[in-house]
């Protein structure tokens, strides 16, 4: 399929492809434990509303991350199952400060307990 996408386009599916595999080697290798969840910032826009290139100092933290992976949930004291409140692939709003950095691959990801996230952002 690569072979009929013309020029740039193919070279940006190419490392898109290649990110992608990459993400999914690294997911085989960390599977997080009871309520914990696996997430990664969504990057900051490299321009503003009005098409100027942002240098890196005036871009803005996004305090929003995508759900990649989760645990089975914990156990409350009764023994009974307390499912967890996202899902793989929801797009979250994480506490400011928190969370445990880990490095997989050259891409860093975050871990956070269910009850740290803040919201569930749905789309529209």
């Amino acid at each position: 399929i690569l072979a009929q996408v013309p020029g740039p386009a193919a070279s940006h599916l190419r490392h898109l492809a290649a990110s992608i595999l990459l993400m999914a080697q690294a997911f085989k290798r960390f599977v997080p434990l009871a309520d914990r969840i696996l997430v990664q910032k969504l990057k900051a826009e490299a321009k503003s509303v009005g098409g100027v290139l942002l240098p890196d100092s005036a871009k803005q933290e996004i305090n929003q991350a995508k759900v990649l992976a989760i645990g089975v949930g914990r156990r409350n004291p009764k023994g009974e199952m307390i499912p967890m409140s996202t899902k793989v692939g929801d797009t979250v709003v994480i506490p400011r400060y928190g969370g445990t950095e880990i490095k997989l691959g050259d891409e860093e990801y975050l871990i956070y307990r269910d009850e740290d996230i803040v919201g569930i952002i749905n789309e529209e």
